[in-house]
């Protein structure tokens, strides 16, 4: 198991004073009152452990209990159930959230299906995130509905999931709905909002390996007796170092929110956020010594590969915005959703360039990130309920608008060698040039209608339709280039799902996807021409009458044309590209009243390419695509007896083998399957419960990803994460 970094570079005292002053912002924010203290003084023990199973979260008009989720807006932007939703959703609830303990929202997707969270196994910086075989890392990151914009990659984003009341992952096209997307699908991050009733909360500390430790507060009730305002005050802050050595995760995030109820009618909810990062790049080492073997022996995985004076990833991100809505009666609705958000970051990095012939010392490369983006968004909705005879109607109409400007700045250049197998660190690092230095503009508007038809008790008829402009400018300033392309496209789906009486939900649908490609062919000195997506899917759900418990299965098969490759001339991008994924989900949920709390997945994915500049790359597949995926994750507290209150977990993830290629395309690394386990325990007397968690148990050391120059031995590989070790309390009030 790897010590706790022997470097630390960044000593943030901000972390630390936030952890604490938690319970002090606690204290002055929301005394506990009189009334609980004297129920609790009357109250049998039994009677004041809270079990985690009864837990109910508000979503809309509908509830999350456990682990089970009944509705989704992300697949169709209005309250559907699931069950009538014609698309492979999932989504993981706050209580699936707490159970497993999750810090990033990489974790928080392990156990979903169809999804590949951790391709690159430790990172710390980003979520990179692959669906149904294709990346959607830039494009398929929602906040509240609104997209995260990331042009070229000038930032990057790692959303902190304890400001998430729940993860929303409908999967496949989704932009008839959101415009600019990826063909693979979306994952939208739901924050917490204000909650009417009297004022309550949580505050949690957290310690364990690595030298992590870390304060959580969550404050939230009305503000003012009729109950039309509420608010509420999410707070978190980490001091922690990581698996590797010299690189740390320390992180403060603030968000504050407010609702105005005025009727029952009307709602405005504004949402904010601040979230400051300090951490490192992750760490990629030569495949000698990682997936082959070295004769100088196996390389650690906690070997830092960088310069603990250089190296940094800090990150600033802002946001502010409104969620609005007003119902006129039954059948009418308007909302307005926004948000202007501000994203910096300044990263340096000193990292691997290649294996010497030693197979000892490794030469280097140094580059620095120096982004930013601005942007706002808007998405305007109106929705009517129609009823004519046995059929009903729910129709949606929307104008959705974002503005980007982004700035990056590239410097690249050498560094000095490193002995890996006995580093000395403190080599003076020559100053690096920029070789980009380009300011981006991105307007997207479009105009969607979506009519979700009652056909029958039996039928449910989804159909949708999108037209987006999206107008985008480069100005390159180190040689004054310009640039610029219009795109403009239509898009649309359509679904239909049978409601059987035993539970059973057949579907099909029918879905394509619209993402402009910025710049121009090397070959052709042409615009790129937008990239698309087409789906087919058929499946069925079942969730059975009074029974807290959901499975669903799907096939699809999903084509992306048009997407870039490299020209094995010039190195530059060409649009010659075209994949193909086909595959099986399988996913199981389901919260019982004995207090158990289950949730099982299983994938299947045949994606390869179909078209490319490198005609070898023809038939290959995917890079850092797994074939296989499969997880089961199981909680169960005790409600009676004894040991009433006591809880334990413990869960399985199977990665299948996947592939990373070399520069031609060829699938040259081959990347072995690996299985990990997680668990739990915990226990919950009156409002205090205490967990202690453990995420790969049993520390397996695992190699995630791999691609090479040439041969496989020449190549380069990456480290999953090892086990992680966490013991927590959490006092409610």
């Amino acid at each position: 198991m790897p010590q706790p970094n022997s470097h630390r570079r960044h000593e943030p005292a901000d972390s630390r004073a936030l952890i604490a002053a938690l319970p002090l912002a606690a204290a002055l924010l929301c005394p506990a009152p009189a009334a609980a203290k004297d129920t609790d003084k009357d109250s049998s023990a039994d009677k004041d452990v809270t079990l985690p199973v009864v837990e109910v979260k508000e979503h809309s008009t509908r509830r999350d209990v456990g682990f089970v989720a009944a509705a989704s807006s992300a697949a169709s932007k209005t309250d559907t159930p699931l069950l009538e939703t014609p698309q492979s959703v999932s989504v993981v609830t706050d209580d699936q959230l707490e159970a497993q303990n999750v810090g990033t929202i990489a974790e928080a997707l392990r156990y979903t299906p169809g999804v590949q969270s951790e391709s690159f196994g430790f990172e710390p910086r980003t979520t990179y995130l692959k669906m149904r075989g294709f990346d959607v890392t830039e494009t398929g990151l929602f906040q509240d509905g609104l997209k995260l914009v990331n042009p070229g990659f000038a930032v990057s984003y790692n959303l902190e999931p304890f400001g998430a009341e729940r993860i929303e992952i409908p999967r496949g096209p989704a932009s008839v709905l959101y415009g600019q997307a990826g063909a693979g699908g979306l994952v939208n991050f739901v924050s917490k909002k204000p909650i009417f009733g009297a004022f309550g909360g949580d505050i949690k500390f957290e310690a364990g390996n690595y030298d992590r430790l870390q304060g959580e507060l969550d404050l939230h009730g009305s503000l003012d007796r009729p109950g039309s305002l509420a608010a509420r005050l999410v707070a978190l802050g980490r001091d922690s170092g990581t698996q590797v050595d010299a690189i740390d995760d320390n992180r403060i995030y603030l968000a504050p929110s407010l609702t105005w109820k005025p009727d029952e009618r009307t709602t405005l909810t504004f949402l904010s956020h601040y979230q400051q990062d300090q951490t490192q790049p992750s760490q990629r080492y030569p495949a000698a010594g990682t997936l082959f073997g070295n004769p100088n022996g196996p390389l650690p995985s906690n070997r830092f590969t960088g310069e603990p004076g250089v190296d940094r990833y800090d990150r600033e991100q802002f946001s502010v915005g409104y969620l609005f809505e007003h119902r006129f009666n039954d059948k009418l609705a308007i909302r307005q959703n926004t948000r202007y958000y501000d994203n910096t970051l300044d990263a340096r990095s000193v990292y691997t360039a290649a294996l010497l012939a030693d197979q000892r010392t490794i030469s280097r490369y140094y580059y620095e990130i120096d982004g930013r983006v601005q942007g706002f968004s808007l998405d305007n909705q109106a929705e009517l309920k129609l009823a004519t005879g046995p059929i009903a109607q729910t129709l949606l109409a929307g104008l959705d608008f974002q503005h980007t400007d982004a700035i990056y700045v590239l410097p690249f250049g050498s560094a000095p060698n490193l002995d890996l197998y006995a580093p000395v660190y403190g080599a003076a690092v020559p100053a690096a040039s920029p070789y980009q230095n380009d300011v981006s503009v991105q307007d997207q508007i479009g105009l969607y209608l979506q009519d979700q038809i009652k056909l029958t008790e039996k039928w449910r008829l989804t159909l949708g339709g999108r037209y987006d402009l999206a107008d985008s400018a480069t100005t390159g300033r180190l040689g004054g280039s310009a640039s610029g392309q219009q795109d403009e496209k239509a898009t649309g789906r359509a679904g239909l799902v049978y409601l059987a009486d035993n539970g059973l939900a057949p579907y099909f649908s029918y879905a394509t996807s619209f993402l402009p490609a910025l710049g121009r062919d090397a070959l052709t000195g042409q615009t790129f021409q937008p990239e698309t997506g087409e789906q087919y899917e058929f499946g069925v759900k079942y969730q059975p009458r009074n029974q807290q418990s959901f499975v669903s299965l799907a096939y699809f098969d999903l084509t992306r044309d048009n997407y870039l490759t490299t020209d094995p001339t010039s190195f530059q991008n060409v649009q010659k590209g075209s994949a193909h994924s086909r595959g099986i989900e399988l996913e199981g949920l389901a919260s019982l009243d004995n207090g158990l709390n289950v949730t099982a997945s299983y994938s299947y994915l045949d994606a390869t390419v179909t078209k490319s500049s490198f005609a070898s790359e023809v038939g290959e597949r995917l890079e850092y695509v797994p074939d296989h995926k499969a997880t089961l994750w199981a909680d169960y507290t005790l409600a009676n007896g004894p040991a009433k209150g006591w809880g334990i977990g413990g869960g399985a993830r199977y990665i299948g083998t996947s592939y990373g290629n070399n520069y031609y395309g060829r699938n040259t690394s081959e990347v072995p399957s690996y299985v990990l386990f997680d668990a739990s325990l915990h226990y919950t007397w009156k409002q205090l419960q205490l967990a202690f968690n453990l995420q790969n148990a049993l520390d397996k050391e695992h190699v995630t990803s791999a691609f090479d120059y040439g041969s496989p031995a020449d190549g380069f590989a990456s480290y999953g994460m090892r086990r992680v070790i966490t013991g927590s309390v959490k006092y409610s009030f």
